[in-house]
């Protein structure tokens, strides 16, 4: 074994993204570059909102919260439900929720200097 091959802490195991994979990957990501959405996906991470709750939430117009929406939920990252005449909107699933979760926790780490966590 060479030192090379355990750099990066992958494990000889684990296999190489599929294509599909790494697209549907970069097209998540692509939808939390937008910082409205990535408000949104907070919000949603913690639980259920309709569109004027969000809209007031992150102090945006109800049009501009309900397109953000519907390209999260092309994009498959928010699910939603009927309640009466409500639609309520949710991150999809757990791992979603994870995703937004470290992408912030990342974040706040470079923004206040913490000392970054090993392993």
């Amino acid at each position: 074994m060479y030192a090379r091959d355990n750099v990066s802490g992958a494990h000889q195991t684990q296999e190489q993204p599929t294509t599909a994979q790494v697209e549907a990957a970069v097209e998540a990501f692509r939808m939390l570059s937008d910082a409205t959405r990535l408000r949104l996906m907070w919000l949603l991470a913690s639980g259920e909102y309709d569109v004027s709750s969000l809209a007031e939430a992150i102090g945006t117009a109800r049009p501009s919260v309900s397109q953000h929406l519907a390209k999260l939920r092309l994009a498959g990252l928010v699910r939603t439900r009927r309640d009466g005449r409500r639609v309520l909107y949710r991150a999809r699933d757990a791992h979603v929720r994870g995703l937004i979760a470290e992408a912030l926790f990342h974040a706040g780490h470079e923004v206040s200097g913490a000392p970054r966590h090993d392993d």
